[in-house]
C-alpha cells in the first residue's frame, strides 16, 4: 500500500485546512485509515481515524474533537481531514496511515503550521 498525503500549508489561527491522502496498491486489505501528527519535540499522537470497510466509524483525539472531520471516498479510497478553528498547537507533521489486516503503512507527512 502507498498513501500520498497532500494539503499541508501556512494558516492563520482560526483558519481551516483540508488535507488529503490518497491510497493506491493493495488496498482491499486496508480496514480503516486515519491521521496522526507530530509537533517539534514531542512524539507522534493520534488524530483521528475512519472505518473503510463497512460503516463509516470515526474517532477523534479530544483535542480535536468539534474542530475536525474525518470522511473517506471509497472510490478513490481516499479520506479527507477537514481541520477548521485552527490553533497554534496543531502545527505539526500530519501522517497519514493504513490500518489493515496483516500490516501499517505510514505516508510521508505534510507540514501543518498555523501562525497566532
Amino acid at each position: 500500500v502507498q498513501l500520498q498525503a497532500s494539503g499541508g500549508g501556512l494558516v492563520q489561527a482560526g483558519g481551516s485546512l483540508r488535507l488529503s491522502c490518497a491510497a493506491s496498491g493493495r488496498t482491499l486489505s486496508i480496514n480503516d485509515m486515519g491521521w496522526y501528527r507530530q509537533a517539534p519535540g514531542k512524539e507522534r499522537e493520534f488524530v483521528a481515524r475512519i472505518s473503510i470497510q463497512g460503516s463509516r466509524e470515526t474517532h477523534y483525539a479530544d483535542s480535536v474533537t468539534g474542530r475536525f472531520t474525518i470522511s473517506r471516498e471509497n472510490a478513490m479510497k481516499t479520506i479527507y481531514l477537514q481541520m477548521n478553528n485552527l490553533k497554534a498547537e496543531d502545527t505539526a507533521v500530519y501522517y497519514c496511515v493504513s490500518h489493515g489486516s496483516f500490516e501499517d503503512y505510514w505516508g510521508q507527512g505534510t507540514l501543518v503550521t498555523v501562525s497566532s
